[in-house]
């Protein structure tokens, strides 16, 4: 809009300057009527979008009584290009041609003129000439119109294509909280059930505090099972979350119940963004549970440092001391910490440690709202339970 204004103002200084040409070349100055009127005609133009009839009634008199014929044919132009009354449009038309053909002073007019053979040639002329503008700006209308109703098609296409595949997501989410909830729930409902069973009739003590940790986490994996079904067969009406999602402060109780030996030193401020608690929170599930698979009896050290505006969050683990479990693993959870990172605009890196063991580090910028410098909470935990923990990792 702002782009359009200029070039508006600046068509209709130049056509105000043509028609000013054309009233100077058909006019005689010394007659200051017709000068006046012919001034007129031109500087009316400025009001041909905010008023095209008024503007086309004050070009009247330059046709009447000169022969110049830009004031009179623009207005006749504009008033056809923003208006939709086609006889309106006729009789402006043709009174501008009557104007234009017969002669002025009309005291000239010689009867035995109009029977020639030339006037009928001169009438059809000056007919054309009117109907010309006429039909050029019905056709300028017609051109914007169209233009207008292509954007709206092309808007609702867009909508409709949207439409349609927020159906497909919504079967493909009800077709996949139906999977959830007859296959998975079902067998994790069964493994409850065997670990409820031995934990009751368990040889030994350490046996029944394994089957109860697996017990647990069973129940607890089918909480958030029945909740992702019902979030799943919502199919996008509203946004809800998966679970209630985690922060810092629920870094010592994910430690506390990893089961693992774990050593926590963090010297970050209080107030973080929400989605940058939630990534370092993330990384940290996700290395403690790659740990546990991959380096069973290790130890680990957690650094979370904000140094020149980089918040780092380092996991370290040594060597393991025992075999690993052969576990299933669909190697997503790397993956899904680097779209974490990235949609904050941090990287993740990981890599083997000279000592046999595996660091995993999460780096993302830190923004402070404001400048004071941000006050620190030191914390040094070292945990080494063997509970459940109380969320899963990002799979």
């Amino acid at each position: 809009m702002n782009r359009r204004r200029p070039r508006a103002l600046l068509t209709d200084t130049a056509l105000v300057a043509v028609a000013l040409a054309d009233a100077w070349a058909h006019t005689d100055l010394e007659d200051r009527p017709t000068t006046a009127c012919a001034l007129l005609g031109a500087l009316a133009l400025v009001l041909r979008h905010r008023l095209p009839l008024t503007t086309f009634a004050l070009t009247l008199p330059t046709g009447l009584v000169t022969d110049a014929v830009v004031a009179p044919m623009a207005a006749l132009y504009t008033l056809s290009s923003l208006n939709r009354h086609r006889l309106l449009l006729g009789g402006c038309a043709l009174l501008y041609a009557i104007i234009d053909f017969l002669p002025w002073p009309w005291s000239s007019l010689d009867a035995t003129e109009l029977s020639q053979t030339n006037s009928l040639f001169h009438l059809s002329y000056t007919l054309a000439t009117a109907a010309a503008p006429v039909f050029l700006g019905q056709l300028v209308q017609a051109r914007r119109e169209l233009s207008l109703r292509l954007a709206d098609i092309s808007r609702a296409r867009r909508q409709e294509r949207l439409l349609t595949a927020q159906s497909v997501l919504a079967k493909e989410r009800a077709q996949l909280a139906r999977e959830m909830h007859d296959v998975v729930s079902h067998q994790v409902s069964l493994i409850a059930v065997q670990a409820g069973a031995l934990q009751v009739a368990g040889p030994d003590t350490q046996t029944r505090q394994a089957a109860a940790t697996i017990r647990r986490l069973s129940v607890q994996t089918l909480e958030e099972l029945r909740h992702m079904v019902g979030v799943l067969r919502a199919s996008g009406s509203r946004p809800t979350e998966l679970t209630p999602q985690p922060s810092l402060a629920d870094l010592e109780h994910l430690l506390e119940a990893g089961g693992i030996e774990a050593t926590l030193q963090t010297d970050v401020p209080e107030e973080l963004p929400p989605t940058t608690q939630r990534a370092i929170y993330r990384t940290v599930q996700e290395a403690l549970t790659n740990v546990r698979k991959h380096a069973p009896g290790a130890t680990v050290t957690i650094h979370i440092r904000l140094t020149e505006g980089i918040l780092r969050t380092t996991i370290t683990n040594t060597a393991p001391t025992r075999n690993p479990l052969t576990l299933p693993s669909a190697h997503h959870g790397l993956a899904g910490l680097t779209q974490r990172a990235e949609l904050l605009g941090g990287t993740i890196t990981s890599g083997p440690t000279p000592q046999g063991g595996y660091q995993l580090r999460l780096e993302l910028p830190h923004h402070p709202n404001h400048p004071t410098p941000p006050r620190t909470r030191p914390l040094n935990t070292t945990t080494n339970p063997a509970t459940q923990p109380r969320h899963e990792p990002d799979r």
